[in-house]
């Protein structure tokens, strides 16, 4: 594997007041990969992104942006990375092409028309070129948000909770958008509530709660091993309660009493399928349809971050 494109080592962020928004944070992000960090409000994800980006200041650790260190090398490390900000912060008064110029020429990059035109016409926003930013559309200045972030053509992008509050038409339009920029060889850093853009669009998942990076993984490896499949059997007559014959088994029932519920692990060895059908047929208990559902990526978050505050 090639060298990692960014290298974060031991990344802690304390405030005075003695909270923890960061805790010895490690994580390599690898070239033009799309990388996708979920976590809860307050876990420490925007945290992360300041401080890699120059906004915060780290209380310890470093960062190393194509082998070379973020604080030591602070233009170099400008000019490689793109952020798009949760918040809409930008000159109301400004039209809109003159902001996204700007902000190419705000990193040291040559002007060139032709690239802004380019970046404005692939967010759909060149016919609005000459529109002032307090006129848009919240979906829109979303776009002009992005143009600005792609105007110096950064290696690194960052996107921080990037469709948050948008239709859902502009969260296809990017998710497009974003897959063509890793096409193009950027990689990408986002974070997001939206569970199914990681899951859409992501290589790795990395999974950040209280500050602290539970986990990494590649996202097929992480569904396959953590996922877990539920079967529904679809009962004949309802049930009042969960017989004790299928107590092992520790199915749930639904509140009507017509569907029974167990949750399995689709690669152990034994599923404990067999079984359970022979104990409801000996109980006397009849099915008349039965389907089996795979744990979504959604479900798996949930489930870690329920383990993790179960721990804490």
């Amino acid at each position: 594997m090639s060298d990692p494109i960014l290298s974060i080592r031991g990344l802690r962020k304390a405030y005075a007041s003695g909270t923890e928004a960061l805790k010895s944070v490690d994580l390599d992000i690898r070239r033009g990969e799309i990388f996708a960090l979920l976590g809860p409000n307050g876990a420490g994800k925007t945290t992360l992104i300041s401080i890699v980006c120059g906004i915060v200041t780290a209380t310890a650790g470093e960062v190393l942006v194509d082998g070379r260190n973020w604080r030591a090398d602070y233009r170099h490390a400008r000019k490689r990375i793109g952020l798009v900000p949760q918040e809409l912060t930008m000159d109301v008064f400004e039209p809109l092409i003159s902001t996204v110029s700007f902000s190419r020429e705000l990193f040291g990059r040559a002007p060139d028309p032709a690239k802004i035109e380019q970046i404005l016409r692939d967010l759909s926003l060149w016919d609005k070129r000459n529109q002032i930013l307090k006129d848009l559309s919240g979906g829109m200045k979303r776009r002009v948000m992005i143009a600005k972030a792609l105007a110096h053509e950064p290696d690194i992008l960052f996107l921080d909770e990037p469709t948050a509050g948008v239709d859902v038409e502009l969260r296809r339009d990017m998710w497009a958008l974003v897959r063509r920029l890793r096409e193009q060889g950027t990689t990408i850093i986002l974070t997001t509530h939206y569970i199914e853009e990681a899951e859409e669009m992501a290589d790795r998942v990395g999974v950040i709660a209280k500050g602290e990076l539970i986990l990494v993984e590649e996202k097929t490896a992480l569904m396959q091993k953590l996922g877990r499949k539920i079967l529904h059997l679809q009962l004949s007559e309802p049930l009042g309660e969960v017989p004790p014959e299928l107590a092992e088994w520790q199915p749930k029932l639904s509140e009507d009493g017509s569907t029974l519920s167990y949750e399995f692990d689709a690669n152990a060895e034994r599923t404990g399928i067999p079984s359970l059908l022979t104990a409801m047929r000996d109980a006397g208990i009849a099915f008349k349809d039965l389907d089996t559902k795979q744990s979504s990526l959604e479900d798996i978050f949930v489930g870690l971050i329920h383990e993790q505050r179960s721990a804490a």
